[in-house]
């Protein structure tokens, strides 16, 4: 028997190929990373190159859901579409009958939930996406979460999603500190995503989120950080080259 043919029935392992299928799906993606911060979070994306005829403010990795909320995706980009519409009027929703703006955790709970729900019933297939969500609270309490095609979320200080992500991930492991800065932030985004993004500057988008606002540092500011991040190893490599052998 095939077990990949329906979304419903599991393999005799305790597998929903389609599901893993979706995964796949993520892991074939651009990637995005999320860093939570002292004061800020940052979203950083891998942006495809824009054709010469083609209006790259089409061509969006990170979406807004509310005033204090975004989000990134890594997958399929129709099935993030679709999702952040769902979520965007989830949103208001709330806004509408409580009278105060949702939590980042809400509006990732909804997320994972409508995501959930698509892994259980027959005539549907999952969202082939993964997503970082970012905001601050109500309490000015700075949040990243993420969800996976089975439903899943979990709360991170930092986290990948998207091709190579492990490797990503690792780097944020190694470099991540607690209550880092806005700027470090920044650096240490660039500095992950350029593990997987050999085009520099014109093929990363930042955004950084505070509980004043948001904004996205403009390329020319990428660029400095990456020309600093350039300096940084070269300073590296030249004291190693003149560190000499112990006796």
């Amino acid at each position: 028997m095939s077990y990949d043919r329906a979304l419903t029935i599991f393999s005799p392992d305790g597998h929903l190929f389609q599901v893993e299928y979706a995964q796949e799906a993520v892991r074939k993606g651009t990637c995005a990373v999320g860093i939570c911060g002292k004061d800020s979070v940052i979203l950083g994306v891998e942006k495809k190159a824009a054709l010469k005829l083609q209006d790259s403010r089409t061509m969006r990795k990170i979406h807004r859901l509310d005033e204090h909320i975004f989000i990134a995706s890594a997958g399929l980009v129709a099935d993030a579409r679709v999702l952040v519409d769902m979520a965007r009027v989830e949103c208001q929703n709330h806004r509408l009958t409580i009278e105060d703006p949702p939590s980042v955790e809400f509006i990732t709970h909804y997320i994972a939930s409508t995501q959930q729900r698509y892994t259980q019933s027959g005539g549907r297939r999952p969202f082939g996406i993964s997503t970082l969500i970012v905001g601050f609270d109500p309490d000015n309490t700075p949040k990243l979460f993420q969800t996976d095609p089975s439903g899943i979320y979990y709360q991170w200080k930092a986290n990948s999603i998207g091709r190579s992500s492990q490797t990503v991930r690792e780097f944020l492991e190694k470099h991540y500190t607690q209550d880092i800065s806005e700027e470090d932030g920044i650096k240490l985004a660039v500095k992950s995503l350029l593990e997987v993004v050999q085009t520099g500057a014109k093929n990363i988008e930042i955004l950084v989120i505070t509980k004043d606002g948001n904004r996205t540092p403009d390329i020319s500011e990428i660029e400095s950080v990456i020309a600093a991040i350039e300096a940084e190893k070269a300073e590296e490599a030249e004291k190693k080259s003149t560190r000499r052998p112990q006796q």
